[in-house]
């Protein structure tokens, strides 16, 4: 047949390894075909016994035709709703050279310092903002949302308290409905009650421990909280505010008048609404809490040459590393939009940003102003941008007229609330005026709004108007003609190792292609442009989408349905465990509080569990890293009577398909607990077999591995729940837009279907995959894997295999017998660098060794590459075993080697620049020289700098 029907498939381009390429590592491994490979590598017990069932694939053209016709289905009004959620001018030349860079967005956290120090610099130029703007001494690196950020101050201040009886957190009630209900499930597992009161002094009373003010309120108002802080400092009594980051140009920042945390969500700092994320919170701090701050900070230190550089400080406090007793979550952070909002306040700079508050200001008190000449009463006598318009029994006519006008208000209790914003025009003025004027009976030349410009008075109290002085740093002022910004963007993304330049080897994190065509509806404005809360007639696109992904990740997990509430992994483990938790309770069975955790598992895991109220049990593993059977036995049958839950990584947290995992799951449920499946080894799982099919009764899915969301540099995430028929009712509900039943838990995330704008690129990958394309994603996934094992296994001991002998999706290398020479597995890290690789994961799970994941969207020549790369660096490790270099000084412990130490006039190393800079042939084409040499961590740790040091210290550096 002649090839005039032939149709590209979109796997084809997804898939690395060309046809005849997987004949070639096929044969390398001894086998004769793919379906030969996954015999030996997935137990037969658990694989499915039908294909999934998905709609066929689409073409790339197929694709972006059909998602066109969803976008074409939302409705983008005017947003005046306010609430947290804005509309925006995103910079063109942010959204082309940032959000719509794969240089920027397939970054990886930046564990990994000296190949990372980009969006170091434009994440401590975030943190720096968040510090002046909010007037407080520390800011870390973003968190998910405003609303857990809340969550997090919550618990710090909770755990900080003085006074430890006290157990009460006071709210205000004028407090935005997302955020309150966050904080009551935060707050329920910790025995902290959350008291919605008036801020008054008399309410100051022994058993609370801080106070919680929104500033601006929800309704828009805003007062002088500097009288109350103090008389509750004077109880020893905290306070966190929640403020809009924009009007701190203008108000008084909350640090000046004493507050302890701020809080907020840097959106309006050029980042889309997007039906509700994703969005960089913010959390600034007194520098007394600086070891307590939840969250990334990025700090200040120097390289091995005594130069500026930059890295993530204090990573030890860090859930991988800490496990239960963490106080940083390493799945809260959004970076890529912290960077966005970075480069936001780089480019508009102090003057920039303060004009556009000013300007947003000045259109609020002018519609004040006029709809006051109408005759309506405005309750608000101080506010930023939001006014509250009483409107009585005319709300129905109101909104109805508003619509007409395709403009969307927030409507509560007979009044109407009105939130300005940075897209608002005069003329979009004018429509409010002549739709409230019509309501009664005027019209717009019943209103002088041109002479009313000229008498606008101030809206804000003199004492809370700010005086101090804020973006003074020469970063905020240098950057702001286009030119300028784009070089300055591209310099720091040069200082950045990503997949635009090699395969992320990073076991446990899938560092996959997100295809371009994933990627291109996402600056829609009808994806990017609607409010959370808007009307849910005008968001039928969005929830098409959303119904049809949740239909799609039910068949593919083998769950009755899903929920798209948790916006991380962390955040769906969370909101997991809290279902099961509210499942035991609807039987009366609320006492089950034991959690069994493997040895081997996700250092998120006993992290989350312990933020479920949970009392974990850890379980251990043999010698071949699964999990000990007999012990789980014991231990589920020794607390049968509290046992609420089995936490469980599949395949294994050690790369491993283990055997045992249908029994594992029968012993939990024989013992009246239930199974939590964690998944972020879904990518090894796809088509082949699924949790619900295994026996897990919840799985939450990073579809930034699994199904292709970028990593942005450490963040965006989500992390979607699903869970089996009995556990649907309890899914988390949302205070605004009802998403669940009466028996739903509060809600986990600020936005009802969590970050709901980055769905549409996991909508893209299944759509385009389908069936065929998804399990083929998976087969050769486990393919790239053993074969990097096997090319390997002759230089490196791998750690754990199965039953055959073959790894999953990812191996361990263990690197611990090296120390013997002196070399730890950290130099191994750094001196991939010089070979233009990023290192898998360093020492985890295990300490000293390297996990490696390929991911199916490397070829053979790129996992050729890296293979010959870690080869040649056995080698050198083989040559100080042998004594022919030495142990302290040689070219794993120098590494990474900059160009500025490559090219000095001196060199007075015992081996060559040529063997520290072009150790490989392929290097000599292709380089990618780290930025700074090796930093200095624990001087980073010990002198804690987390703002842009003063231009001294560079000019001294």
């Amino acid at each position: 047949m002649s090839n005039v029907f032939y149709q590209e498939k979109f796997q084809d381009r997804h898939n690395g390894p060309r046809a005849e390429e997987a004949q070639e590592m096929l044969a390398f491994l001894g086998v004769s075909s793919l379906d030969e490979l996954i015999e030996q590598t997935v137990p037969s017990q658990i694989r499915l016994k039908k294909p999934l069932a998905l709609p066929e694939a689409l073409s790339e053209k197929g694709y972006l035709a059909k998602v066109k016709q969803l976008a074409d289905k939302n409705k983008v009004f005017k947003s005046y709703i306010g609430q947290g959620y804005y509309d925006v001018t995103v910079p063109g030349v942010i959204q082309r050279n940032v959000l719509e860079n794969p240089g920027w967005y397939t970054q990886y956290t930046p564990y990994q310092a000296e190949i990372a120090q980009g969006r170091l610099q434009a994440l401590l130029n975030f943190q720096t903002a968040v510090s002046d703007l909010t007037g407080l001494e520390v800011a870390n690196a973003s968190l998910l949302d405003e609303a857990t950020a809340a969550a997090e101050a919550m618990f710090m201040l909770y755990s900080a308290r003085k006074n430890k009886a006290a157990h009460v957190f006071l709210v205000t009630p004028n407090v935005y409905p997302q955020t309150l209900d966050v904080l009551q499930t935060r707050a329920m597992p910790f025995g902290v009650e959350i008291r919605v009161a008036d801020l008054e002094e008399s309410n100051l009373s022994d058993d609370v421990f801080a106070a919680f003010i929104q500033y601006p309120a929800a309704d828009g108002s805003v007062a002088d909280f500097a009288n109350f802080t103090a008389a509750a400092h004077a109880q020893q009594i905290t306070i966190c505010v929640a403020a809009d980051l924009l009007s701190l140009t203008l108000l008084t920042p909350p640090g000046e008048w004493g507050a302890d945390v701020v809080v907020g969500n840097s959106q309006r700092f050029g980042v889309p609404m997007g039906f509700g994320g994703p969005h960089a919170a913010f959390f600034a701090t007194k520098d007394a809490f600086k070891r307590n701050i939840p969250g990334r900070i990025i700090g200040v230190t120097s390289d091995a040459n005594g130069d500026y550089a930059l890295r993530m400080a204090l990573q030890t406090r860090e859930q991988h590393i800490r496990r239960d007793k963490a106080s940083s979550n390493i799945c809260t952070a959004q970076a890529l939009l912290a960077i966005m909002a970075s480069f936001y306040a780089v480019y508009h700079g102090p003057q920039g940003i303060k004009n556009i508050a000013s300007r947003i200001n000045d259109l609020a008190k002018l519609l004040d102003q006029a709809l006051q000449a109408l005759g309506y009463e405005q309750t608000n006598a101080a506010y930023f941008d939001t006014l509250r318009v009483v409107v009585g029994d005319h709300v129905g006519a109101l909104k109805g007229e508003a619509l007409n006008n395709e403009l969307n208000f927030f409507y509560n209790e007979g009044t109407v609330g009105i939130s300005i914003d940075e897209t608002t025009t005069f003329e979009d003025i004018q429509t409010i005026v002549k739709v409230f004027a019509k309501i009664k009976a005027k019209s717009l030349n019943d209103v002088d709004l041109n002479g009313l410009a000229t008498e606008l008075t101030s809206s804000i109290p003199e004492a809370l108007v700010r005086t101090s002085a804020y973006l003074t740093h020469p970063v905020f002022n240098s950057y702001h003609s286009e030119s300028e910004m784009l070089r300055y963007i591209k310099s720091l993304e040069s200082k950045d190792l990503s997949l635009c330049h090699s395969m992320i080897p990073l076991g446990s994190c899938t560092m996959k292609l997100n295809a371009t065509t994933e990627m291109v509806p996402l600056t829609w404005a009808h994806f990017g442009g609607l409010h959370p809360f808007a009307p849910v007639d005008q968001t039928s696109g969005y929830m098409q989408l959303i119904n049809e992904l949740n239909d799609w990740l039910s068949e593919i997990t083998g769950f009755a349905k899903m929920s798209f509430q948790p916006n991380s992994g962390a955040q769906g483990e969370y909101a997991g465990l809290m279902v099961i938790r509210a499942y035991h309770e609807s039987r009366s069975e609320g006492h089950r509080n034991i959690c069994l955790i493997p040895a081997s598992a996700h250092g998120t895991n006993p992290a989350s569990a312990s933020m479920a109220g949970l009392k974990v049990v850890v379980v251990k593993c043999d010698e071949l890293g699964n999990i000990d059977v007999a012990d789980l036995r014991a231990r589920a049958e020794e607390h049968a009577a509290n046992l609420n839950s089995l936490m469980v990584t599949y395949p294994s947290t050690h790369g491993v398909f283990e055997e045992s995992i249908i029994e594992i799951c029968e012993i939990i449920h024989a013992n009246g607990g239930q199974v939590y499946m964690d998944g972020a080894n879904m990518n090894a799982q796809v088509g082949l077999t699924s949790p619900g099919f295994i026996g897990a009764d919840v799985c939450h899915l990073n579809l930034h591995k699994t199904f292709c969301i970028p990593h942005g540099g450490g963040g965006p995430g989500m992390g979607p729940i699903g869970v089996v028929e009995h556990l649907v009712p309890f899914l988390p509900n949302h205070e605004v837009i009802a998403v669940s039943g009466d028996e739903g838990i509060s809600a986990v995330s600020a936005a009802p279907f969590g970050s709901a704008s980055i769905l549409t690129i996991s909508y893209a990958y299944i759509a385009m995959m389908g069936e065929d394309g998804l399990t083929a994603a998976t087969k050769t996934a486990i393919l790239n894997a053993n074969y990097i094992k096997a090319r390997l296994e002759g230089h490196y001991s791998v750690l754990y295999a199965g039953a055959n002998g073959r790894c999953a999706h990812e191996m361990i290398l263990d690197c611990r017998g090296f120390k013997n020479a002196g070399i730890e597995v950290a130099d191994i890290a750094k001196r991939l660098m010089d070979y233009g690789f990023h290192a898998p994961t360093v020492s985890f799970p295990v300490a000293g060794t390297l996990m490696v994941e390929p991911t199916e969207s490397e070829s053979k020549a790129e996992l050729d590459r890296f293979c010959d790369a870690l080869i040649a660096i056995r080698a050198e490790i083989a040559a100080v075993e042998a004594g022919d270099a030495d142990q302290k000084d040689n070219v794993l412990k120098h590494a990474p080697h900059t160009a500025e130490v490559v090219t000095a006039d001196a060199w007075n190393r015992p081996y060559s620049r040529q063997t520290a800079a072009y150790p490989l042939p392929y290097l000599k084409v292709n380089k990618f020289w780290p930025s700074v040499g090796r930093v200095n961590d624990s001087q980073g740790d010990r002198t804690l700098i987390c703002s842009c040091p003063p231009i001294e210290e560079y000019a001294e550096a």
